[in-house]
């Protein structure tokens, strides 16, 4: 059994710092880079490029809402087209950036409020996906799992992998609980590592209530940006070792 995990990064702007890329790029295996709309800048990209290539760690573009302000939190109702624009032009950067470090993209996976609307909206998925596969088809991309966006990757055919998260919690139908209700962050590593390698053994998302949900684990997402991320990290990591549990890259899978 092996799992990928992954961690947001490159949302440092200009001299504000976000995060802790250094010392998470010791413990993930892929990180999802920001590409300059909700957060990061082309010299941000530039150096955590240089460094996940450094540590050999996958690189993934993370296309967010143009929203540096609400750091691509705040929902936006765009038209199709403008969506699938707004997706194509931050792969696009992304991947020119990756070449010029001596890498490539590998994946591509939303960012806040355009992940979320896509979790509930099989056809904004849809739209996203194939904007970034028109930029590159044989990219993977990371959709959370069990919701409207594995059902889209499913009917696109395109190669993708599934993905949950370390410290969020979950609803009944898969998707994250909304951030501005009690509950939706885990905070405590001494739970969130023991947590995600239960998941990862059960092939299954378990929810606050209702039943375990059958979900295909290929990547679970870790956080830089709170008090307790990097230790929430590294119990991730260490239980999910010490419970057999191979961490490595995904390779990305079909239907």
């Amino acid at each position: 059994m092996r799992v990928d995990l992954n961690a947001d990064m490159g949302e440092s702007f200009g001299p504000w710092k976000m995060g802790n890329d250094a010392e998470l790029l010791e413990i993930v295996t892929s990180a999802n880079i920001a590409c300059g709309f909700h957060a990061g800048d082309p010299d941000v990209m530039a150096g955590t490029m240089e460094r996940a290539v450094a540590r050999n760690v996958g690189i993934g573009a993370h296309p967010g809402f143009d929203d540096l302000q609400g750091f691509g939190r705040r929902r936006m109702n765009l038209p199709d087209a403008t969506l699938a624009n707004l997706v194509r032009y931050q792969v696009g950067a992304a991947r020119a950036m990756a070449r010029s470090a001596g890498g490539k993209v590998r994946h591509v996976k939303l960012h806040g409020a355009m992940s979320n609307m896509a979790s509930e909206d099989e056809g904004m998925a849809k739209v996203a996906y194939e904007a970034a596969l028109s930029v590159d088809p044989d990219i993977i991309v990371v959709v959370l799992a069990a919701t409207a966006q594995e059902r889209a990757v499913r009917a696109l055919g395109c190669r993708w992998a599934g993905e949950i998260f370390a410290d969020r919690a979950y609803n009944p139908d898969a998707t994250l609980v909304d951030r501005s209700k009690p509950g939706a962050m885990v905070h405590d590593p001494a739970v969130a590592g023991p947590r995600i390698a239960d998941m990862v053994k059960a092939g299954a998302i378990i929810p606050g209530e209702g039943d375990p949900i059958p979900a295909r684990i290929d990547t679970v997402c870790l956080h830089g940006d709170g008090p307790e991320a990097l230790a929430i990290a590294r119990s991730t990591r260490a239980a999910l070792e010490a419970d057999g549990i191979e961490v490595r890259q995904f390779d990305g899978r079909r239907g």
